[in-house]
């Protein structure tokens, strides 16, 4: 089965050896369902050479991408997933405008399961064990307040490193979620440790499969728009 679907992107976010894309669908009269485009690797990220349009630029956040599908992919809670045609380019319509985006808000009670924290986080994991209540795994929010904090922190293989994370309240709860947002890790990594305040920024939340060996979902903060 081929088909193409027209997403509004709202999440360009790092994973190990690619990246992840989402948004949602464009459709004559609005906006539909969440599709997050995925591959058909083991690990799903999309590479380079797979998010370059025909003139070598790269997809952005906000872009309207036509791309070529193969087949649903849900997994688990990521019911969102389906697989590109790499042997074909994503194409950009057009692009979004700040001023739309409240229109593509939305208002969950939480953000999935809360009362699971990492080390260095807030509310921001759910046991694997947990995870099959939710038949969702995207949201596009705005908090009601959100620092960025710079740090350094331990790891679990290899040296510490410097890591940015969103802290924000959200319906009242707060929140502390790993960025991997790629515009906006790459401009904070350059700052010095610190928290840094942002007012009236959109954010595209997402919870993870669960990672080997951990046992836990992982909620991150896909993107910062704004």
């Amino acid at each position: 089965m081929s088909y193409s679907r027209r997403i509004v992107c709202l999440a360009n976010s790092r994973k190990p050896h690619g990246i992840c894309v989402a948004g949602r669908e464009v459709l004559g009269n609005g906006y539909g369902d969440w599709i997050r485009p995925v591959s058909n690797r083991p690990t799903e990220e999309i590479r380079l050479e797979e998010y370059r349009y025909e003139n070598g630029r790269e997809a952005r956040v906000l872009d309207v991408i036509e791309i070529p599908m193969i087949a649903p992919g849900p997994r688990a809670h990521q019911t969102e997933n389906h697989v590109i045609d790499a042997g074909k380019r994503w194409s950009r319509k057009s692009a979004l405008a700040m001023t739309d985006l409240p229109s593509l808000v939305e208002r969950p009670a939480s953000l999935w399961l809360n009362g699971y924290s990492t080390y260095h986080g807030k509310n921001d994991c759910v046991p694997e064990t947990h995870a099959g209540q939710f038949s969702n795994s995207l949201f596009l929010i705005m908090p009601e307040t959100l620092n960025v904090r710079v740090q350094t922190e331990n790891v679990m293989s290899g040296p510490a490193k410097k890591r940015v994370r969103a802290e924000f309240t959200y319906n009242g709860t707060g929140y502390n979620f790993i960025v991997t947002d790629i515009a906006t890790e790459q401009a904070f990594l350059l700052r010095d440790e610190g928290v840094f305040p942002i007012t009236g920024a959109y954010m595209c939340v997402s919870l993870t499969q669960a990672y080997e060996g951990d046992g836990r979902c992982h909620k991150l903060v896909a993107t910062i728009i704004g």
